[in-house]
């Protein structure tokens, strides 16, 4: 669980922007972007499969 403890006399935004910049370097966005839907182990594979292929490409005709 993300915590951020507010010192005497910080504003409310400076909080906020500590808070922003914590939960990005925790990786919890990331996070909940591939918790958001179920995706089949099959289909993993084969995206995983596509992202090679697409990189392999790229790389031999750059």
């Amino acid at each position: 669980m993300t915590k951020v403890v507010a010192q005497p006399g910080e504003s409310v935004e400076s909080l906020i922007r500590k808070f922003n910049k914590k939960v990005q370097s925790e990786g919890i966005m990331v996070e909940i972007k591939k918790r958001e839907y179920y995706l089949k182990p099959s289909l993993k594979k084969q995206q995983k499969i596509q992202l090679a292929r697409k990189k392999y490409i790229a790389r031999k005709f750059k």
